[in-house]
Order: structure tokens, then C-alpha cells, then sequence
């Protein structure tokens, strides 16, 4: 990365220079010292908006989840039933690659139970609700689909993220088969 020009310091820019450093360095990088040497200040000015490096990542949790609800938001709005879920799902994926720190930060708040965190988290929750009910689940047989469909395509990040799929075969390929699978599996409802 290279440095910063000395800005007005605020939360905002705390934050989306923590964003950077993490999508760029990775999110183990996301310290106070080296936030600071990005943002051309000293570490004890960094106190002056935020509470030490769980306040940091807390922030970064809160913004990487608003940010992925923007991404899926706008990823399935052309869509409909089948098709919204799989965009969706592409959405999801390529937020993934795009921002990888970030994305490790939505999954490393310092308190999960945190009522901001579970405000940013309960949108996406809402959002993927939203997507699945033309499927014939009752609620809490959506919910349990939510949870299955953020556990496959997390786990597909996160070998992706990781190196894990070495096969000469298209990842996007296996990405739609793999929701098609699921869809199809929860269309048929529960026996």
C-alpha cells in the first residue's frame, strides 16, 4: 500500500483505511501500529475514535457486514425465486474475493452478541429470508436454509480463499452446481 497523504481524521477514514489494509495485507495485519503508520498519524490518536483494536474490529466487523448486505442486495435485485438466490450466491463469492480481508473481519468481531454486530448480521439474515420464500419452507425450515446455504458458500470461500480446489475446472461452475443442488434439495420440502 502506499501511504496515505496526511487526512482529517475521523471514523470513516479510520475504518476504510483499516478496509484497505486488510483486503491488501490480510486481516492479521489490521493493527494499531500498522494502521497508523498507514494513516500517517501516531497509535494514541487512533484513541480519540475508536477503543483500541476491539473497537477497530468491531467497526470493521460492522462496516464488512453492512457492505456485504449492499453487495447481495444489489447482486439478486434483477432476479427472481431460483435465479436471486443463485446471484446471491455469485454476489456472496465475489465480495469474498474482492474484499478478503474484510470479509475474515465480518466472521472476527471481538463480541458476536454485540447488538450493532447482530443489527449488520440480522440484515443479511432478513435479506436471504427475503430471497428464499417462494421455496416451500415453513419459518424455522428457512432459517435452517439460510444457515445451510451461508455454511456451503463460506466453506466454498474459504477452500477457495485457501487454495483448497486444485482441479483445471471452473469454480463458478462449481459454485451454481452446488446451490442448484441445495434449491433443488429444498424445493422437494422436507420428508
Amino acid at each position: 500500500m502506499s501511504p496515505r497523504p496526511k487526512t482529517a481524521l475521523d471514523i470513516d477514514a479510520i475504518i476504510h483505511t483499516a478496509a484497505e489494509l486488510a483486503d491488501q495485507k490480510g486481516f492479521g495485519e489490521v493493527t494499531l501500529a500498522n494502521l497508523a503508520k498507514e494513516l500517517k498519524i501516531k497509535s494514541p490518536s487512533l484513541y480519540n475514535h475508536i477503543d483500541g483494536l476491539p473497537g477497530l474490529k468491531k467497526e470493521l466487523a460492522i462496516y464488512g457486514l453492512n457492505t456485504l448486505y449492499e453487495a447481495l442486495a444489489h447482486s439478486r435485485e434483477p432476479f427472481s425465486e431460483k435465479d436471486a438466490v443463485l446471484a446471491l450466491s455469485r454476489g456472496y463469492v465475489d465480495f469474498a474475493r474482492k474484499h478478503p480481508g474484510v470479509y475474515e473481519a465480518t466472521f472476527n468481531a471481538p463480541d458476536p452478541t454485540d447488538p450493532e454486530v447482530q443489527e449488520a448480521g440480522s440484515k443479511i439474515v432478513g435479506l436471504v429470508l427475503e430471497t428464499l420464500k417462494s421455496f416451500p419452507l415453513d419459518e424455522e425450515e428457512a432459517l435452517h436454509a439460510v444457515r445451510g446455504l451461508r455454511s456451503m458458500i463460506h466453506g466454498f470461500c474459504s477452500l477457495e480463499q485457501k487454495g483448497g480446489f486444485g482441479l483445471d475446472l471452473s469454480l463458478d461452475a462449481s459454485l451454481s452446481f452446488m446451490v442448484e443442488a441445495f434449491l433443488a434439495g429444498i424445493s422437494n420440502g422436507r420428508k
